[in-house]
């Protein structure tokens, strides 16, 4: 019996040796350093936009996977896998959404591959120091579309049709048979002793002032970014416009308080300014205070302007003071009054209910259209130009809403 435990005994001890040198063996072949790890991204990426990330890595295993830690700005797929590069090296191609305006860093990249015999898995980290920055897209201004757009609406086929309809002066011209007798310049005709008339055009130079609201519910995610983001990407294109038109971009913001207000100032350095201010505009969590931001709005501008407000409300009651204020502002200004509409709340009341839950959430859902829709038909009888768009139609609904209040002289 003694010598059957013992010889028991001796066998496990060899069992464990000889896995100990198994492992070691597989240690041995399996273990590995990567280095020179580099990465190559884009330097400033628009928000709501994608990009992609490539890193490159030397002396890894052809098994390597990898994982980042996403900052709140940035969002990609969580487990990376290396595909073999050039010169013996692994390469990935990570997509990354930017979904947050801001400086983000990714700071470490954690590896992960197994040994030649599965028994053991390797996860060091590696310092990556990766910077992006998310800026507000300007994707339609740095297209062109806006400025093709602008220049022959307001200065191409259409101002010649248009002619003699605005009120400054341009130009005065012979007059000819068909013009109207009302553009004759008596004056300056008695002094040429022949007819001439007075050509004029749109009024330029007008003031126009984006008004952003940045209090927590235009942090609400809509399509996949915050409202407060469309609302800036739809302001920086209109301010292009505006420039383009030949008019003066200010800019406002407000939350809780009043934030930040400049002037009215002409030209493409006003769109810089303002890209460069929203580019810096945080996303905070505080409510709106409408009554005094709107009523420092009033103070702050005494001539009459476009006032073009970003903002968002839940309901009826919540909308009140905010419909009272924009009420005593638009008695001075001209007010475009923006709202982005949620799409999916609209399609949520087109599906059918499967269950009472699911009716009751279409029932509220269509209590909150429903007075949504009375706000702004409430807004719209104080003389308020209404702009209420899909995120994706927003754009585009407000620069044609400011060309057409430019060329009928609303302003």
């Amino acid at each position: 019996m003694i010598v059957a435990s013992t010889a028991l005994r001796d066998l496990a001890v060899l069992v464990w040796v000889i896995l100990a040198l198994v492992v070691a063996f597989d240690m041995a072949t399996s273990l590995k350093r990567p280095k020179n790890l580099t990465f190559d991204v884009p330097q400033e990426i628009f928000v709501g936009e994608n990009a992609v990330l490539r890193l490159s890595l030397d002396n890894a295993p052809q098994n390597l996977q990898a994982k980042l830690e996403w900052p709140e700005g940035l969002s990609g797929e969580k487990k990376i896998i290396f595909q073999p590069g050039p010169d013996n090296s692994l390469q990935a191609d990570i997509p990354i959404r930017a979904v947050r305006r801001g400086l983000w860093n990714l700071h470490h990249l954690w590896l992960f591959w197994e040994s030649r015999f599965k028994l053991l898995e390797f996860v060091p980290r590696l310092d990556l120091g990766a910077e992006l920055r998310v800026v507000p897209n300007i994707r339609q201004v740095q297209s062109g579309e806006i400025t093709t757009t602008v220049l022959s609406t307001l200065y191409g086929v259409k101002e010649n049709r248009a002619l003699g309809e605005g009120s400054e002066f341009h130009q005065l011209r012979d007059f000819v048979p068909g013009m109207d007798i009302k553009s004759v310049d008596w004056k300056r005709s008695a002094r040429r002793r022949s007819l001439v008339a007075k050509e004029l055009r749109a009024e330029r130079n007008h003031h126009v002032i984006i008004a952003l609201d940045n209090g927590y519910l235009m942090r609400e995610e809509i399509g996949g970014l915050p409202k407060i983001d469309h609302a800036v990407t739809a302001a920086l294109a209109t301010a292009w416009a505006a420039a383009i038109g030949g008019d003066l971009v200010g800019y406002y913001s407000y939350d809780v308080k009043p934030r930040t207000f400049s002037a009215p100032a002409p030209g493409r350095n006003a769109f810089a300014r303002l890209r460069n201010w929203t580019a810096e505009l945080s996303y905070v969590s505080r409510e709106t205070n409408h009554t005094l931001a709107l009523t420092e709005l009033n103070a702050r501008t005494p001539k009459r302007s476009l006032i073009i407000v970003f903002t968002d409300f839940i309901d009826t009651t919540s909308a009140e003071l905010l419909i009272e204020n924009i009420g005593i502002l638009s008695k001075r200004h001209l007010l475009i009054f923006v709202a982005i509409r949620d799409p999916d709340l609209e399609t949520l009341i087109e599906t059918a209910p499967g269950d009472m839950e699911g009716a009751a959430t279409i029932v509220a859902a269509n209590q909150s259209i429903t007075e949504r829709r009375l706000v702004l038909e409430r807004l719209a009888r104080m003389g308020v130009t209404i702009v209420d768009a899909k995120p994706n139609a927003v754009t585009a609904r407000l620069i044609s809403t400011y060309l057409e209040i430019k060329a009928r002289e609303m302003i």
